[in-house]
C-alpha cells in the first residue's frame, strides 16, 4: 500500500500531517514524501519543515496519492510539470485525494471535471472554474476521488478511507489511536457558521 505525499514550499503542514499520522497505520503502509528534489520543504507559514525522501521523478506509482494545500498549492497551478505528475500517478492509483486547496490542483490537472468536490471556502470560485461543483461537506467522494475542505477536515477524509480500504474496524482504531474526538470550544469551524466579526478578523489579517 503505497501512500504518496507530494509536497511544496507553502504547503500547509496539517494538510500533510493529518492524514499521515491516520493513513501510516494501514496495513503494510509504505509512506513516501516526495518533492521536487529530496530534503527539507518548508511550510505555508516559513516556520515548518518536512522531509521529502524522493524527488517527483523517483516517484512513477501509488495506490493513494494525497495531494495537500496551502499558498505553495495556488501558486502551483500554473507548474505544467508538476501537475503533469499529478496526472501520471492519478492514471494508476487506487485512490486520489485533496486536503483543502489541494484540490485546486486536482483541478488544474483536469481531474475533477464534471464531478462533485469540496475545499477550502476561500477557494470555491477557483474549483468550479475547474468544472467540478463545490459541495459544502467535509469530505466529497466521487468513485476514486476523494476530496476534503480546509485542513483539518484531512483527518476526516483520511479515516473514510481507511474504512474503504481496511474496513470500520480498523478505521475506528486508528481513529481510537490519534484520540481523535473534536470538542472545539467554538461553533465557527465552517464559513456559514462562523460570526461576522470572525471573518472580518481574517479579512484583516490577509
Amino acid at each position: 500500500m503505497r501512500i504518496v505525499f507530494p509536497i511544496f514550499d507553502g504547503f500547509t503542514a496539517l494538510d500533510a500531517v493529518g492524514p499521515y499520522e491516520v493513513l501510516r497505520m494501514l496495513p503494510e503502509a509504505d509512506v513516501v514524501f516526495a518533492a521536487r528534489t529530496p530534503g527539507p520543504v518548508t511550510d505555508g507559514a516559513g516556520l515548518l519543515t518536512l522531509t521529502a525522501t524522493a524527488a517527483f521523478t523517483e516517484v512513477e506509482t501509488a495506490d493513494v496519492l494525497v495531494v495537500p494545500g496551502g499558498p505553495g498549492a495556488r501558486r502551483g497551478l500554473a507548474d505544467e510539470a508538476l501537475l503533469d505528475w499529478i496526472r501520471r500517478i492519478d492514471a494508476g492509483t487506487r485512490w486520489t485525494t485533496s486536503v483543502c486547496t489541494g484540490s485546486l490542483l486536482l483541478g488544474a490537472a483536469g481531474l475533477l471535471k464534471g464531478l462533485s468536490a469540496t475545499t477550502h471556502w476561500s477557494a470555491v470560485d477557483l474549483l468550479e472554474s475547474y468544472g467540478a461543483t463545490y459541495t459544502a461537506e467535509r469530505v466529497v467522494t466521487q468513485g476514486k476521488i476523494v476530496t476534503a475542505a480546509g485542513v483539518s477536515s484531512g483527518i476526516d477524509m483520511a479515516l473514510r478511507l481507511a474504512d474503504l480500504i481496511a474496513g470500520r474496524v480498523a478505521a475506528e482504531a486508528f481513529q481510537l489511536a490519534i484520540e481523535y474526538d473534536p470538542q472545539p470550544p467554538f461553533d465557527a469551524g465552517s464559513f456559514a457558521k462562523a460570526p461576522q466579526a470572525a471573518k472580518d478578523y481574517l479579512k484583516a489579517a490577509r
